[in-house]
This record gives C-alpha cells, sequence and structure tokens, in this order.
C-alpha cells in the first residue's frame, strides 16, 4: 500500500490549541456500520455492562529542553530512554551537532553528545536516575506535540496529562485518555465496565512522519511497554465471559496486540515494542477503540483504518471534517467498532 492513500485535506483551523473544558464536554464520533455524532460523557451508554476498558497509565515527563552549544541556542526533545543518564533525543537545530559536543542548559545540568543517526542524537546528561528526573522537573517543559505551535504554559501541566497518569516516561500523552473525568469514570464504575492498566511509555516518534512511498519501507519507531499478569489474567477472563475489550487510545492497543496470542488470549509482557498495523491485519484482542483525529499519512490513520476499515474512516474523517470536530492531541474522540478483513 502507498503512503498516498492515508493523505486527507484538514483545514488548519480544524486543529486543537486547547482542550475543551471540562475534558468530558468534547465531542465524540461513534463510527459503527454508521456515523453518531455525541458527546464524549455519552460513553456508559455505549458499552455494556462486562466490557473491560484497557488504559495507559503513562506519566509524561517535561522532556523539552532549551540550551546552548556555545552560543548557538539548541532545544532538546527526549525521545526514549537507554539508560540511567542516557537518551535518544531530537535537537533543533541539529545539523551541525557531533559526538563530544556539550549542550549546557543550566549552571549544573548539562548533556553530552555521544552519537548521531540522522535527526536523532544520543544524549548523556551530567545527572542520573532520580536526579535527572529531578533536574528534568526543575529545567523542562511540557513536550507538546509539533502541530500545536503555541509555546506550552502552566495550564499544560495538568491538561497534558491524563487521569490515568501514574508511572513517568512518557514523553507525549496517551491523548485518548485525557477526555476522562472522575465524574465519567464512575458513570462508567456504576455500568459495571471495569478498567485496568497496562504501560507504554509514549515516544517523540509518534509524531514523525512517514516519508516513503511504500508503507512496508516504513522503519517504524519501538517503545517501552509493560502488561501485568493481572491485566493480562482480567483481559482473558472478561473476553472468556463475552466482555468486549475497549482500547483506551492506539497506545494501549499496541502493547496489548504485541502481546496478544493467535487463539486471542493475552500473556504478560515487558520491554519494547515497533509494532506497525497497517490495513489487513487481524486484531487478536480489542474489540472497541476509543481514540481522537489523526495527522494525515501517519501511522495512527493507518492503524485506525486497519481497525474499522479504510472506507469508512475515510467517510468519519471527512464527516468529522465537515462537522467541524476538533483534531489531533486537544481534539475531541472517537469510537470505533472494528471490522475484520475479509
Amino acid at each position: 500500500m502507498k503512503t498516498a492513500d492515508f493523505d486527507f485535506d484538514l483545514p488548519p483551523d480544524r486543529i486543537a490549541e486547547h482542550p475543551v473544558r471540562p475534558r468530558d464536554a468534547a465531542r465524540l464520533l461513534e463510527v459503527g456500520n454508521c456515523l453518531h455524532d455525541r458527546v464524549v460523557r455519552d460513553l456508559p451508554a455505549l458499552l455494556q455492562p462486562g466490557d473491560l476498558m484497557v488504559v495507559n497509565d503513562t506519566r509524561v515527563i517535561p522532556a523539552r529542553l532549551d540550551g546552548r552549544r556555545g552560543e548557538v541556542a539548541v532545544e532538546i526533545t527526549l525521545h526514549k530512554r537507554l539508560g540511567d543518564r542516557e537518551w535518544a533525543s531530537f535537537a533543533r537545530p541539529g545539523k551541525r551537532l557531533k559526538p563530544g559536543d556539550t549542550i549546557v542548559i543550566a549552571e549544573d545540568f548539562a548533556a553530552e553528545v555521544i552519537a548521531k543517526d540522522g535527526m536523532e542524537v544520543r544524549l548523556r546528561f551530567s545527572a542520573s536516575g532520580p536526579d535527572l528526573m529531578e533536574a528534568l522537573h526543575r529545567h523542562g517543559r511540557m513536550p507538546l506535540p509539533p502541530y500545536i505551535r503555541r509555546q506550552s504554559d502552566k495550564a499544560d501541566d495538568a491538561d497534558y496529562q491524563t487521569v490515568f497518569a501514574a508511572r513517568e516516561g512518557a514523553v507525549a500523552a496517551p491523548t485518548a485518555g485525557l477526555h476522562f473525568t472522575p465524574d465519567l469514570l464512575a458513570a462508567l464504575d456504576a455500568r459495571g465496565v471495569r478498567r485496568v492498566p497496562v504501560t507504554l511509555h509514549v515516544g517523540a516518534g509518534t509524531f514523525l512522519p512517514v516519508k516513503v512511498d511504500d508503507i512496508a519501507d516504513h522503519r517504524m519507531h519501538s517503545e517501552w511497554g509493560e502488561i501485568s499478569p493481572e491485566t493480562a489474567e482480567a483481559v482473558n477472563a472478561a473476553r472468556a465471559a463475552g466482555g468486549r475489550i475497549v482500547s483506551v487510545g492506539t497506545t494501549a492497543l499496541r502493547i496489548l496486540e504485541t502481546a496478544g496470542r493467535e487463539d486471542g488470549t493475552l500473556v504478560p509482557f515487558s520491554g519494547d515494542t515497533s509494532i506497525f498495523i497497517t490495513p489487513g491485519y487481524r486484531f487478536r484482542i480489542v474489540d472497541l477503540l476509543w481514540t481522537n483525529f489523526h495527522l494525515p499519512k501517519s501511522t495512527l490513520f493507518m492503524l485506525v483504518s486497519a481497525f474499522a476499515g479504510m472506507e469508512r474512516m475515510r467517510a468519519a474523517y471527512a464527516h468529522a471534517i465537515d462537522r467541524n470536530y476538533r483534531f489531533f492531541s486537544y481534539g475531541d474522540a472517537s469510537l470505533l467498532h472494528r471490522t475484520d478483513p475479509t
């Protein structure tokens, strides 16, 4: 398949710069055999007792740093943790950076370039472990996605975290989870919909464009994730009892499908995944996908096209654009029913 098959025209004013308030007042497009315009707080009525929601409990760290290499200002965006003091990162401008260069972030905090591969640089920080995390919280800021043109502010410190956030390590939010509020979770509890966590530390690679013509040539970024034995057991029990598995976000879906067996059971998992889901993929675990609206020609639009069908998703996105839905991280939500390939 060609990357161009996943292109569509998106007016710039459809890109959300800020979230709606309250979070569960965002709009919701249900995508099944037909399209239904709803709002996020309708979700409990759309699920059934015995359904199981799987949420990503990763927590976004302040992964964007401003530093200097000599007289040159450098902006760093952490991408993936490689060790106690080492991170794969993106740097702007990065063309002239070379191994051995030092980027000074603060009087007591710096990073050395130890390797470079295209757009990516490997950095070794002057602090490690908990000290490094403390330094990031002192000197870093929320890494808003590149399509949000404004600078992050203090409101983003809360807005860009989900209510499920518990385990630090992500450099981008699992944005489908941003719509949930305590009131919505209470309504889901009352409906008999349980939820369990998985972890996938979302990397900045999720925003990288697909630059090849043929999607088979795309090299997918890897991210670290974990599924506990308790979550695997809960998923298997729900499926055995006839409940549906509702993935809150593409990140939760990717780790679930990574650890799913051919027979439809889930096993515990801990490690990296670079799973790349495109049309023709046969899903093993997830029945419903709760997700935001994604970028043209992105791996995430390819994933939702695989899940709900290409023609159905083209129609859904055309409808969303026509009806002024808000796109991307701070935008509106969709609930997708799975369409299995014939």
